[in-house]
């Protein structure tokens, strides 16, 4: 019985102990989304981060990347999400900024 215990507790340690590894490796470096994102007809290639939608007409986005773009409420991507466009989607803005991973 205690060899038994022994070896779950050795098992368990060496889980743990790699599980600690794996969360202490540094992550790999972001990267942007690939495609183009196009806010009223200006193209960002490869975009990260958040843009500003226009104050006055309804903002036209298009999204052809391979990430879902995220329409928030307040000017630098802040307040709270108001939809979601997807790769591949366009959709009237309807929010104050955008932002892609």
């Amino acid at each position: 019985m205690r060899r038994t215990a022994r070896r779950a507790g050795k098992a368990l340690g060496a889980c743990a102990a790699a599980a600690l590894l794996a969360l202490a490796a540094p992550a790999g470096t972001a990267q942007a989304a690939t495609g183009v994102l196009v806010i009223d007809g200006t193209e960002h290639e490869d975009p990260q981060g958040c843009y500003r939608l226009g104050d006055f007409a309804p903002p036209r986005v298009a999204n052809h990347t391979d990430e879902t773009v995220w329409v928030w409420s307040g000017p630098d991507c802040d307040g709270r999400v108001t939809q979601g466009i997807h790769p591949g989607e366009s959709a009237i803005g309807r929010g104050r900024s955008v932002y892609i991973d």
